[in-house]
């Protein structure tokens, strides 16, 4: 049986960049890697070094809202390729989850599906909470509740960042979900060992919804208590022509400063026009934007910059305004104190 880990947590919460950190491991060099994200334009996959061959991207939409038709045929294709020969012979799975999904009927297809359950099993559930607004994003959202609630490894990230609540969050997190493990990992470095081979899925020790919730997925119903699509958005933008340097810190401050907890996550990866060679990767939850970080190289060949917006009340033509606005005036500075 090939075990399978699924990675959840919100927006932002540090997922990617856990995973990241974990496929650079040895260890982990048999795994596949399923990455859900919630926007027509997918990014993790250029920020994870995986094998092409055993990497499968779903970007269309959240897969607890499809989970039947993606996930049990995802992982059911990369079955027959391994067989085939076509395929690395992967001896792990790791489903990382939009920051959106539901992760109960994900482990219910895994539990239950009769075509999965002769190949794969359901090893466990990591789930990653942020310090710095990992109580704030438990209190205004059911989904990080629920996937806490299911986790059997709750990784507290961003713990080395200023205001990071560590030990309030974990006191939120033992009401929560009082059975799982909780580690820390600052900017995602901790060993497979510790997230890993948590044995076959049991509900026991987690909060009794945890079992009402996997109850919910065997009746007949269309998903449609999966609501977050109704009222929260996403767009991408998409740039042939690269953003100057400068441009970048203006954009971070200006979305703190306008948009706040609306904007629930922002991601990109950017081709600025002082060195093209380097795509530098931005990112930013809510009111928090980290400084942006410089690749060494272009991870694939697409080198335009593409950004990634979720949220609510969001108009991208103000993004896209904003971002046309903030380069055309570095522009004009650049250009008048050039002369």
């Amino acid at each position: 049986m090939i075990p399978v880990s699924v990675l959840t947590g919100f927006l932002g919460s540090g997922k990617t960049t856990l995973l990241a950190r974990l496929m650079r491991d040895p260890v982990m060099g048999r795994t596949a890697v399923i990455i859900n994200e919630f926007g027509a334009i997918g990014l993790d996959h250029d920020l994870i070094e995986t094998s092409d061959e055993s990497f499968v991207q779903l970007s269309n939409g959240c897969l607890c809202c499809n989970v039947r038709s993606d996930l049990t045929q995802t992982l059911g294709d990369l079955a027959a390729r391994r067989a085939q020969g076509t395929v690395p012979p992967f001896e792990r799975v790791v489903i990382e989850t939009s920051g959106l999904a539901d992760p109960a009927p994900i482990l219910h297809a895994l539990m239950t599906d009769r075509d999965l359950s002769g190949v794969y099993a359901l090893d466990g559930v990591i789930t990653t909470v942020d310090a710095l607004l990992g109580l704030t994003t438990l209190d205004r959202h059911e989904e990080s509740r629920r996937q806490a609630a299911v986790a059997d490894r709750i990784v507290i990230t961003k713990t080395d960042l200023d205001g990071a609540r560590t030990d309030d969050v974990k006191k939120r997190l033992a009401i929560v979900n009082p059975g799982a493990q909780v580690v820390e990992a600052a900017q995602g470095a901790i060993a497979p060992s510790t997230l890993f081979d948590c044995g076959f899925y049991d509900v026991a020790g987690k909060h009794p919804d945890v079992s009402a919730w996997l109850a919910h997925e065997s009746g007949p119903h269309d998903h449609a208590h999966h609501h977050h699509t109704e009222d929260i958005t996403s767009f991408c933008i998409v740039r042939d022509e690269p953003l100057r340097a400068v441009t970048l810190p203006l954009l971070l401050s200006a979305l703190a400063e306008n948009c706040g907890a609306d904007l629930l996550r922002m991601k990109g990866i950017v081709n600025v026009r002082e060195d093209p060679q380097r795509p530098t990767v931005i990112h930013g939850v809510q009111h928090v934007y980290h400084a942006p970080v410089w690749l060494p190289r272009w991870p694939s060949a697409d080198r335009r910059t593409r950004m990634v917006f979720i949220g609510r009340d969001l108009r991208e033509s103000w993004v896209r305004a904003l971002i046309e606005l903030l380069d055309a005036e570095v522009a004009a500075e650049t250009a008048k104190r050039s002369h």
